[in-house]
């Protein structure tokens, strides 16, 4: 919300010397967001001139220029020349002067310059060159704006182009605040300055006509119990001039306000909304048949909007009708055929409240937010629509010459109720941890426009405003205590935790991998969990093949509406973002949850339970049931060099070796041991693919990614990834946190190399070799497959480097050899694997 300085001065008493930062501090200190300040970026000298005459000169390019001859008062320098291209001007026209030394936005400095073989001495200004608008039709002309100043006047101050504007952020919770009602009333709070409410006017000057135009809400089936309009307010302005000019102080704080001037009917139906938080509609009333009606909209039933689009509509919208049908999306945005023009000549005024559930639904269905949607659906304050619709016609009265038909109407309205709320007078201390006095509380409520009355000694009964929809318990009230009063009496003292609490063994194990992984020399990333249903067939089954994926109702991305069954696609769009910066080595690695559900198993359809109401056991099995499986996994990445060429040293690339590695980092912290038998997977190279199991049950994979993948992903150059279900891994980890007791003596060493079948995998081979052994064998890795002269055709060599260690004693030459051998026995008779001679 952006506030013109010059409009909150109007409804709240600002210092004369405060600054914008100062009052953005006082908003921030009532839990207001700062967020900006904005000005029309220029400075002086800008004065009025009058054109005393000109000498229209065509140029060789086929450009005419005007040689102008402007007075801009003897105080400034008198008469001077200034080279104008525009034509709309004529001699005895007041404008806008840009003296040289002044800077208009952009920034644009002025200086006098030689241009069409003459000297211009300043410039004369259009409305877009001063920041007031788009148009750039041409010469910004006084008259036009209804203005007769002085020659030589400060412009800047006339056009109220030295106001500034402070932007605040306001929470959907505080719609109050996307006024300037609002926002002068916190300015109060937070200042204690006096604050006078737009809004409080008598009810005499509010009297409405209840004949002569009739309106109507039907709305026979409201949607989840609401009705979609609670109150209508339509009073008509006829005989205006829509060709008069929007006074000069309206368009600059509009254009503070981040609205764009658009002619004088629509621009004071913008300005009381930012004034008082209500939106206003003006139908054009000759485009009108019959009367209003509110009502949903039918099925498929089509409306074209302001912006020009056909809009087909849905049976929840809430629709402004006449005899003709469909003329407005109510409280987002009119329809084309009844908007107001520059031929309009009387005008219907519309001011309502509308349900804020269906507005927010409507502007979503339809992805049109607007400025009167975000108050709507943020609640108006029903006691508003009167004040607001009186005070658009008293400016149509003012500003575009109508008159007020005091006869012709038309209000439907229901009585505002407000729920009281019991707050406990010990439950504020309490809550905050600050010893209010009961003073301050009821101080602080009434401030805000609570009531407050005492009930038998120990709790107050207090009626929140009207235009705080947002304060409906004791904890909301209790907020508004500790906001009034000050954040800064809040001690920042940080609580004790029990004793015996801290991460759940699951957690720690989670910690521990990811920082495994963080040491190694892999960053950690974090990717979105939306992805499209062939990145999910891809790498979320082994075989490609079509597998069953969760599509969301309403997806941030429309071209990747489901949730992930892989965090591989991820981490290759990491990986694309960072080699398109020119990061080309890179070793990546999330840890995150992906959503798997069950074939045939239709997920989310339960009924969510009411509000406000413990569902009971039964529910909540069903609702758990309604969830699909979300296992946390963890994946690698790594592609480019893992050494950089540098003097004497040859770039090495990443390859599948180093992805199995940070398997093995994995294992070794999670507490498990992995084995890798070759596999496949849908998008990783056949013979480049592993599958990883932990006491036999698969837990992920690991592989080179195929070429096609890569550059699909527009990834040059090998790419290397491994996925593991952490989950899985860590439940077959069980409670072995502690680290191994270390032997003191000395390990005995010993190789064997053993032929075997060339189809047999040598992770079975070296389980084999493991069994046998015993608990005398230490570790057991693989150093060398051979196959050529010497083995016979279609076996291998696979040696094995064994290390063979006792915990109480030196072992002999001999019982390594033994175990050894024992090993050896249980490769042959599961493999017939031979010792290699």
């Amino acid at each position: 919300m952006r506030v013109p300085l010059s409009w909150l001065r109007e409804y709240v008493d600002v210092p004369a010397d405060a600054t914008a930062d100062d009052i953005l501090a006082s908003l921030v200190s009532v839990g207001f967001e700062e967020e900006d300040v904005h000005g029309f970026g220029l400075t002086g000298p800008i004065v009025v001139g009058q054109v005393v005459d000109f000498v229209e000169e065509p140029q060789s390019n086929g450009k005419t220029i005007r040689w102008c001859q402007v007075d801009v008062g003897a105080a400034n320098g008198g008469v001077r020349g200034i080279v104008c291209g525009a034509r709309n001007f004529f001699a005895g026209d007041k404008v806008v002067v840009t003296l040289p030394g002044a800077v208009l936005p952009g920034p644009f400095p002025i200086a006098a310059r030689k241009t069409y073989g003459h000297v211009s001495d300043g410039m004369i200004a259009s409305a877009k060159e001063l920041g007031l608008g788009d148009e750039h039709s041409g010469i910004l002309r006084l008259a036009e704006l209804g203005l007769d100043p002085e020659v030589g006047t400060d412009a800047i101050a006339l056009l109220g182009l030295d106001d500034v504007a402070v932007e605040i952020n306001v929470t959907p919770d505080r719609g109050y605040a996307l006024s300037l009602r609002g926002v002068a009333r916190e300015y109060s709070h937070a200042t204690g300055a006096a604050f006078r409410d737009p809004g409080d006017r008598p009810f005499e000057e509010l009297e409405q006509p209840t004949g002569g135009f009739p309106v109507a809400v039907v709305d026979e089936g409201p949607i989840r119990g609401r009705v979609g309009a609670s109150e209508f307010v339509a009073r008509i302005v006829r005989d205006v001039d829509p060709t008069r000019p929007t006074p000069p102080w309206m368009v600059a704080r509009l254009t503070l306000a981040g609205v764009r001037p658009l002619g004088i009917l629509i621009d004071i139906t913008n300005y009381v909304m930012l004034e008082l938080g209500n939106p206003i509609h003006g139908y054009d009333l000759d485009t009108l048949t019959g009367g209003i009606t509110v009502r949903r909209a039918k099925e498929g039933e089509k409306l074209t909007t302001l912006d020009g689009r056909e809009r087909t509509l849905s049976v929840e919208d809430l629709l402004i009708t006449d005899e003709s049908g469909p003329i407005g999306l109510a409280g987002v945005m009119g329809g084309g055929t009844t908007e107001m023009t520059e031929a309009t000549r009387n005008v219907l005024i519309e001011a309502a409240i509308f349900d804020p559930v269906t507005i927010a639904r409507t502007a979503r269905r339809h992805k049109l937010p607007s400025e009167a949607s975000r108050r709507f659906e943020r609640g108006v304050d029903p006691l508003i629509p009167f004040v607001a619709a009186r005070r658009v016609a008293d400016l149509m009265v003012e500003h575009a010459g109508g008159t007020l038909d005091t006869e012709t109407g038309g209000a439907l309205f229901t009585e505002v109720f407000v729920e009281a709320v019991e707050l406990p007078k010990a439950f504020v201390p309490g809550l905050i941890g600050v010893e209010y006095t009961e003073a301050e509380i009821t101080g602080a409520l009434e401030r805000i426009g609570c009531e407050v009355t005492e009930d038998a000694g120990q709790e107050w009964i207090v009626i929140p405003p009207s235009w705080r929809p947002d304060l409906t318990d004791k904890w909301t009230l209790a907020e508004e205590v500790a906001r009034i009063t000050g954040y800064d009496r809040i001690p920042s003292t940080l609580p004790i935790p029990p004793s015996g609490r801290g991460f759940t063994p699951a957690q720690q194990a989670r910690r521990r991998v990811a920082n495994a992984l963080a040491a190694a020399g892999y960053v950690e990333t974090l990717s979105f969990g939306f992805t499209t249903a062939e990145q999910n067939d891809l790498h979320g089954s082994a075989t490609g093949a079509h597998v069953p994926s969760i599509k969301l109702a309403n997806p941030l991305d429309g071209q990747a509406p489901f949730l992930r069954r892989s965090l591989i696609p991820g981490l290759l769009q990491v990986a694309h973002r960072n080699v398109s910066r020119g990061f080309t080595d890179l070793a990546l690695f999330e840890a995150g949850v992906v959503v798997v559900p069950e074939e045939g198993v239709t997920y989310g359809t339960e009924t969510v339970p009411a509000p406000a109401v413990r569902p009971d056991a039964a529910t909540l099995a069903a609702l758990d049931a309604a969830i699909p499986p979300q296992p946390r996994h963890i994946a690698v990445l790594v592609t480019g060099n893992r050494i950089a060429k540098q003097p004497g040293q040859d770039a090495e690339p990443f390859d599948v070796a180093d992805v199995l590695d940070a398997v093995r980092t994995i294992a070794v912290a999670a507490g498990v041991e992995i084995s890798v038998t070759q596999g496949e997977r849908a998008a990783l190279h056949p013979g480049r693919t592993g599958i990883l199991t932990v006491s036999d049950v698969e837990v992920g994979y690991v592989g080179e990614v195929l070429p096609a993948v890569a550059a699909a992903a527009d990834l040059p150059g090998r790419v290397a990834v491994a996925e593991l279900n952490l989950d899985a891994l860590l439940a077959r980890a069980g409670d072995r946190v502690m680290a191994a007791s270390l032997s003191g003596y000395p390990v005995a060493t010993q190789d064997v190399s053993l032929v075997v079948g060339a189809d047999v995998p040598a992770a079975d081979v070296r389980a084999a070799l493991v069994d046998g052994a015993g608990d005398l064998l230490e570790s057991a890795r693989l150093v060398d497959d051979y196959r050529g002269p010497g083995v016979p055709e279609g076996r291998k060599s696979l040696t094995f480097a064994l290390r063979f260690r006792a915990p109480d004693r030196t072992l002999t030459a001999a019982e390594a050899t033994e175990a050894k051998l024992a090993g050896v026995a249980v490769a042959a008779e599961r493999f017939g694997a031979a010792i290699r001679e």
